[in-house]
């Protein structure tokens, strides 16, 4: 017998052939299926191992979908917050430009309207002081032409008085044609001869006077008025009327100058040299 053959080996038994373990790997409902076969066990297994043996566990492909649907909802959110940012911004540059032009637009209103304004004012004033010019001219005018008209009136009333007072102081004078004065009158040389107290020129006969100053209606004579008798222009005698309903003149030979009412012999037309 062998020296050595009572001490157990120490070398490791050998694994049959049939202990050979295969890895078996399958997806089953989300999970990954691993199988492991063996033929035996150890020996010092308390049990004998089972033919096969399964082990579940997640898949990663649905962790990486997951977390891929999980980036891409965020992106399109972040994207969908952008856009609604973006769009609000350009809302708000739009508001603050809409607000800038209509804030330009209410200035440049307002300038314009200040502008009229002023026009209006500077036209009022400007047609105000014209008016006062006007109604100063107007005034000045007025007193001027009152003023003149009331030295007329003056003058022409002293011209009248001294035109009546001469052919008073002839009334009772002889007639005698073609005469002038002194001391006899025809009666267009003693119209001409009390006109030339006044300074006013006369013709020398009746024709020719009845064609002067402005013809006048017998139902508006004035003292001073030249009456005449016959045609304007063609007219055969002439007086002048002194007020009053009376007139005086050189009727004729027989009556010589005389102070007479218009009925004694009514004129036919009158002219105003005053």
């Amino acid at each position: 017998m062998s020296q050595t053959a009572h001490i157990p080996s120490h070398r490791k038994p050998r694994r049959a052939a049939s202990s050979t373990r295969a890895l078996r790997a399958g997806v089953t409902g989300g999970f990954l299926t691993l199988a492991v076969a063996g033929a035996a066990a150890p020996a010092v297994a308390a049990e004998p191992a089972a033919a096969e043996s399964t082990l579940e566990m997640p898949t990663l492909g649905s962790t990486l979908a997951s977390t891929a649907a999980q980036s891409a909802d965020a992106t399109q959110q972040a994207a969908a917050d952008y856009q609604l940012q973006a769009q609000q911004d350009q809302a708000a540059a739009e508001a603050k430009a809409s607000a800038k032009k209509a804030k330009a637009e209410a200035d440049r209103k307002a300038r314009e309207a200040q502008e009229a304004a002023r026009k209006a004012a500077a036209r009022r004033a400007a047609q105000e002081k014209a008016e006062r010019a006007s109604r100063t001219a107007e005034r000045t005018t007025l007193s001027t032409a009152t003023a003149k008209a009331t030295s007329t009136a003056t003058k022409a009333t002293g011209n009248v008085a001294t035109l009546i007072s001469f052919l008073k102081a002839q009334v009772g004078k002889a007639y005698v044609m073609g005469s002038s004065g002194p001391s006899s009158y025809d009666c267009s040389g003693l119209t001409q001869a009390a006109f030339n107290q006044i300074g006013i020129s006369l013709p020398r006969v009746s024709q020719d006077q009845s064609l002067q100053g402005t013809p006048v209606s017998l139902d508006n004579l004035q003292p001073g008025d030249l009456l005449y008798w016959g045609g304007r222009g063609s007219a055969y005698h002439v007086a002048v009327y002194i007020g009053g309903g009376n007139f005086i003149g050189a009727q004729n030979s027989s009556t010589g100058i005389v102070e007479r009412p218009l009925s004694y012999d009514p004129p036919t037309g009158a002219v105003r040299l005053l």
